[in-house]
C-alpha cells in the first residue's frame, strides 16, 4: 500500500476476515481476503468489482467469483487444485478445465510450489515456507502492475 502511496495514487483496504472463530480450511466458511483498491483518480467505496482475484485455493474461488466481472484476471494456485479440495467445496470437476472461467483471463501458478522454491536456501519446512505464498502472490501483483517492492 505504501508503494502505491508513493506513486500518487489514491488507496482503499478492506480486509474480510470470517466470523467462524477456526472454520476447516478449505471450507467456504473459512474463506479470508484482503482488498486492495488502488487508483489515479479520488477512491469514494473499497470497491465491488475486483480486476484481478488470487484464488489461493477452490474455496477462495468459489466465495468469491460471482464477484469478479467477465474479462478480469484470475490467478489460481494450481497447487492446491486437488480432487479433494474442490470436492470439498462443491466442484463436481475442475473450474480450470470445465469451460466455466472462460469469460476471465485465467493465469494457472504453482504459488506453493514456487514459493518453497524461493525460500529453499532458507532451509525452512515446506509447511513453514509455504505460509509465505501470500508474500509470493503480493510480489507478482506488483510485478503485474509496475510497483517497486523495495518498500513492501
Amino acid at each position: 500500500t505504501s508503494e502505491t502511496a508513493s506513486f500518487g495514487n489514491d488507496l482503499s483496504t478492506l480486509p474480510n476476515f470470517p466470523a467462524e472463530i477456526r472454520a476447516p480450511a478449505g471450507t467456504l466458511p473459512g474463506v479470508s481476503s484482503f482488498q486492495l483498491h488502488f487508483a489515479d483518480h479520488d477512491i469514494l467505496t473499497p470497491g465491488d468489482a475486483p480486476n484481478v482475484l488470487v484464488a489461493m485455493n477452490p474455496a477462495a474461488l468459489k466465495a468469491n467469483i460471482a464477484d469478479v466481472p467477465r474479462g478480469a484476471e484470475i490467478i489460481v494456485n494450481t497447487d492446491e487444485f486437488t480432487k479433494r479440495a474442490m470436492q470439498k467445496v462443491g466442484y463436481a470437476q475442475s473450474p480450470l478445465e470445465d469451460g466455466s472461467l472462460d469469460g476471465y483471463s485465467v493465469h494457472p501458478v504453482p504459488l506453493t510450489t514456487l514459493t518453497v522454491e524461493a525460500l529453499k536456501e532458507f532451509d525452512l519446512s515446506r509447511k513453514d515456507a509455504g505460509r509465505s505464498k501470500n508474500m509470493f502472490a503480493l510480489g507478482l501483483l506488483s510485478w503485474m502492475y509496475h510497483r517497486p517492492t523495495e518498500g513492501t
